[in-house]
């Protein structure tokens, strides 16, 4: 039995043998097959890369050839070129001659004819034809200097209308009256106040007159003073909002409105900068900007203008080539002067000048400012370039209007001319002209002396101030006495 076993178990052994070496034979015939496809497709693609080489080869030999056949035809033309300019020159030296020779027969002739020697007729006819010359440079001079300025003109006219074409700026008129939206009808009672308390004290403090209409949900406040309008404007919105109107809350807000005065022109000349795009304003000029906010020329709002002025000065500055950032900053700050006219002598071109060069800025700037209305000649392109970015903005249509300077003058000299009078605190000038309210000093005036003077201011109207209509005279005396307790 254990024979037979080992019998088996040795074919078993046998059988893995053969079965080992024919999977290993197929295998290895296996691999000899893949080697030799790969040796063939290898052969092949190298059989291509050396077609495709020799391919190459011959579109570079061909390529050389048509580049030597160029290049001996390049040669031929050359040389064909140097022939013909050879014959060309010998041409003109042989024209030269024959026009020598021309020009001395013709001067011997006109030496004949004229009775002249041939160095006195070459000198006539150089003369004439000097003068020729000359007439035909004149007249070539007078086409070009039309042409030059025809093309100038049209594009100048280009650059205006291109930098005017790029503002959308809103037209900024001023008028003397402010509407003040109110939350109720409700709140109309509470500004007249019991018997007109309210509105009297409010009037009475700010200078402006308070209208109050029927079917409209605001109120509207009108003075010529724009400054005191402003304040009024805030010290309504401040007793609107609070809701709580009598006599002493008015004055608390009036108080409070006057004392902001400075930070709304901070924060109005911040907002002018942002909007004209211009860096590097010195931190003391800003508040000075920010009161041009309450100026106008002829209507326009000033601080408005100069914003819109930069903004073209930048447009024009970028068409021309100059320096556009001189040209913004120097138009934004070409009419600060205004904001000191009623209190330094001088023209504001003059008093903005000395302004900026108090505050450092550049000699360039300085005489942009001194110079855009023609007090002193420019200095620089940019200067020319503000003087005509200030006149495109005061220019555009519904830009000015003549007959709001015209106003606010006479109004002032209303006020000024009865301020002259004794005792006079405070002159008001309301209601478009036609009532004056007049606080007088109570210890410098009694009761009896405000009927006198009443009839003396009116009398001094009616004697040195022109007006159409009649003006109201009132005269005020008020006397307060105030304790602090504790």
């Amino acid at each position: 039995m254990a024979q037979i076993i080992a019998t088996v178990a040795t074919l078993l052994l046998l059988l893995a043998s053969v079965l080992v070496v024919h999977f290993a034979r197929r295998e290895a015939a296996e691999i000899r097959r893949s080697t030799s496809d790969e040796t063939h497709a290898t052969r092949e693609e190298a059989r291509d890369l050396l077609s495709e080489a020799q391919r190459r080869e011959e579109r570079v030999a061909q390529r050389e050839r048509d580049f030597a056949s160029d290049h001996r035809a390049a040669q031929m033309y050359a040389r064909a070129l140097d022939e013909r300019a050879a014959v060309i020159a010998r041409d003109e030296k042989r024209l030269h001659v024959e026009r020598g020779e021309i020009d001395r027969v013709r001067e011997r002739r006109l030496a004949e004819i004229g009775g002249l020697t041939p160095a006195e007729a070459r000198e006539e006819l150089m003369a004439q034809q000097v003068k020729q010359a000359r007439d035909a440079a004149s007249g070539e001079l007078r086409r070009i200097e039309r042409a030059t300025k025809e093309s100038a003109e049209q594009r100048a006219r280009e650059i205006l209308v291109s930098a005017m074409q790029r503002q959308a700026a809103r037209v900024a008129s001023e008028t003397s009256t402010t509407w003040i939206d109110l939350p109720s009808e409700e709140m109309k009672g509470r500004i007249i106040g019991r018997e007109g308390r309210n509105i009297r004290a409010f009037e009475s403090l700010t200078g402006v007159n308070v209208m109050v209409e029927d079917g409209v949900n605001a109120v509207q406040l009108s003075s010529f003073d724009v400054e005191r309008r402003e304040i009024a404007e805030v010290t309504l919105r401040d007793l609107v909002e609070d809701g709580r109107i009598q006599p002493q809350r008015v004055e608390a807000a009036y108080a409070r409105a006057v004392a902001d005065t400075e930070q709304r022109h901070l924060d109005a000349g911040l907002d002018a900068i942002d909007a004209a795009g211009v860096r590097g304003i010195p931190h003391e000029m800003v508040a000075v900007l920010g009161r041009l906010r309450l100026r106008s020329s002829y209507g326009q709002n000033v601080l408005a203008h100069l914003v819109e002025s930069a903004q073209i000065a930048a447009d024009i500055a970028t068409a021309l080539g100059a320096d556009v950032e001189l040209a913004r900053h120097a138009a934004f700050l070409h009419d600060i002067g205004k904001a000191f006219t009623h209190e330094r002598e001088g023209t504001h071109a003059a008093i903005g000048a000395a302004l900026a060069a108090e505050h450092g800025e550049p000699p360039s700037v300085v005489n942009a400012i001194a110079a855009h209305h023609d007090e002193v000649p420019q200095t620089t392109l940019e200067g020319v370039i503000v003087q005509v970015a200030d006149a495109v903005s005061a220019s555009r249509p519904g830009a000015r209007r003549e007959d709001v300077d015209g106003y606010l003058e006479r109004m002032e000299g209303l006020e000024r001319l009865v301020a002259e009078h004794e005792g006079v605190v405070k002159v008001l000038a309301m209601a478009a002209g036609r009532e004056v309210r007049v606080v007088v000093e109570p210890d410098a005036v009694d009761d009896d002396g405000t009927r006198e003077l009443a009839r003396t201011i009116a009398q001094h109207i009616s004697r040195d101030f022109s007006f159409a209509g009649e003006i109201k005279v009132t005269v005020i005396r008020e006397l307060r006495a105030d304790a602090v307790a504790g």
